[in-house]
C-alpha cells in the first residue's frame, strides 16, 4: 500500500524534506474533548473503551475531526500488557489505574511470562486494523507502548508513585529479580508493538514516562537497554515502506546522546530541554519530537502560536527531522479550541519558515 496521502509525520521522521513541520499531540484523543467524554459515558469504563475496536476507532478518530493534524495514534493504554500478564488491572474513580496482584513475591515474578498479542490482546489489534480502514490512508497510525521500566513501575508499586520505594528497593536490593521482570517485559512489548505493526500500525513509539527518576548508571542498565533490545527486535518495514520508531524518556534530557545510539528513528523530548541544544547533541543520527509545554495551552490563543513559533524557530534551518509535539499529554482540561490554535500556528509559522530558507 503505497504511503498515506499525507505522509508529513513519516517523511520527518525519516528525514526526509516536508512541505510543513508535522504535528500531532500526545493524549489528542482524551478527555479534554467533549465528544471522547460522552463516548466513554458509552462505553462504561475506561477498560470497556480500551476493549471494543469500534469505539477505540471513534475516539482515535475524534481529534482528527476537529484539527488539521498529521498523524493520529491508537487509542489504548500502556497497561494492557501487564493485564494480560494477569496482574488484574482495574481503574479508581480520581486514583488512577491500579493492580489487584502486583509483583512482589519471588514466585510470581520467576512465573511471569509473555502474553502472545494475538490472543491475549486481539481487541488492540482489532482497532489498529479498523483505524487503518477508517482513515482511509488519509494520515498515518501511530502505534505504541510503555516501556520496560515503565511498566514494571505500575507492576511493582501496584499504583503510580511518587517515591517508587517498591521498584528502587528491588532494583538496588535484589536487581536479579528486577531483570527479570523487565526481561519477560522486553519481549512481550517487542511482539506488541510488532503485532501492531502487522495489523497497519506505520510507526510505533515507546513511551518511557518514568524512566527519567533513575540515576544515569541505573538508566542505562534498567531502562535504555530493554529499550534498545525492543528496537533491534522491531520490523523495520512493511510493504515496501519503513517503519520508523520512536522513543520518549520523559526527564532524559540528560541521555540524549545515549538514546541516539540505540536504533531508533526519533527521540521524543520534553519541554525542559532545548530543542536547539538537543538538535546540536544528536546531530543527524535522529530526528527529533517536541517539545512546547503543555501547560502553554492555557493561555490565549495569540500567546499558543507564539510559543509554537518559538520551538519552531528553536529547531532551526532545515525542511525535515522535526515532528512537532508538546513535551507531555494534553492536559484533560485543556480548551478544545486552543488545540487548534497550536496546529495552525505550527503549520503556517513551518511553512514560513521554508520559504524564508535558501
Amino acid at each position: 500500500m503505497p504511503r498515506p496521502s499525507n505522509d508529513t509525520f513519516l517523511r520527518a521522521l525519516l528525514k526526509e524534506p516536508a512541505a510543513h513541520t508535522p504535528v500531532w499531540l500526545m493524549r489528542q484523543a482524551g478527555r479534554y474533548l467533549p465528544e471522547y467524554r460522552e463516548t466513554r459515558a458509552r462505553a462504561g469504563s475506561f477498560m470497556q473503551l480500551c476493549t471494543n475496536p469500534g469505539l477505540a476507532c471513534e475516539v482515535t478518530l475524534q481529534p482528527l475531526a476537529r484539527y488539521d493534524l498529521d498523524a493520529a495514534i491508537l487509542f489504548s493504554d500502556i497497561l494492557t500488557i501487564p493485564d494480560a500478564m494477569g496482574l488484574g488491572l482495574y481503574f479508581s474513580d480520581g486514583e488512577g489505574p491500579r493492580f489487584e496482584r502486583p509483583l512482589r513475591e519471588e514466585w510470581a515474578i520467576r512465573d511471569l511470562s509473555a502474553p502472545d498479542p494475538w490472543d491475549h490482546l486481539r481487541y488492540v489489534m482489532d482497532a489498529v486494523a479498523e483505524i487503518r480502514r477508517a482513515l482511509n490512508n488519509s494520515v498515518p497510525l501511530i502505534g505504541f507502548a510503555g516501556s520496560p521500566y515503565t511498566l514494571a513501575c505500575y507492576m511493582v508499586e501496584g499504583a503510580s508513585s511518587t517515591d517508587y520505594r517498591h521498584i528502587k528497593g528491588m532494583l538496588y536490593d535484589r536487581p536479579d529479580l528486577l531483570h527479570r521482570i523487565l526481561s519477560v517485559t522486553a519481549d512481550a512489548v517487542s511482539s506488541y508493538l510488532n503485532a501492531q505493526i502487522e495489523s497497519g500500525a506505520q510507526a510505533v513509539m515507546i513511551f518511557d514516562s518514568w524512566g527519567g527518576s533513575l540515576s544515569p548508571a541505573a538508566y542505562r542498565e534498567f531502562s535504555l537497554e530493554y529499550m534498545q533490545r525492543i528496537v533491534a527486535q522491531l520490523i523495520k518495514s512493511k510493504d515496501g515502506e519503513p517503519v520508523p520508531s520512536i522513543v520518549f524518556t520523559k526527564g532524559g534530557g540528560l541521555w540524549l546522546e545515549a538514546i541516539a545510539d540505540i536504533g531508533c528513528d526519533a527521540i521524543g523530548l520534553d519541554w525542559t530541554i532545548d530543542i536547539a541544544e538537543a538538535r546540536r547533541r544528536v546531530g543527524e543520527r535522529v530526528s527529533l519530537q517536541g517539545n512546547m509545554d503543555p501547560a502553554a495551552l492555557f493561555a490565549a490563543p495569540a500567546k499558543i502560536a507564539a510559543e509554537a513559533e518559538k520551538v519552531l524557530d528553536s529547531y532551526g534551518p532545515g525542511d525535515t527531522g522535526h515532528v512537532f509535539n508538546l513535551g507531555h499529554g494534553i492536559s484533560q482540561f485543556t480548551p478544545p479550541d486552543n488545540v487548534k490554535a497550536v496546529v495552525d500556528a505550527v503549520h503556517k509559522h513551518s511553512r514560513v519558515l521554508r520559504r524564508k530558507r535558501p
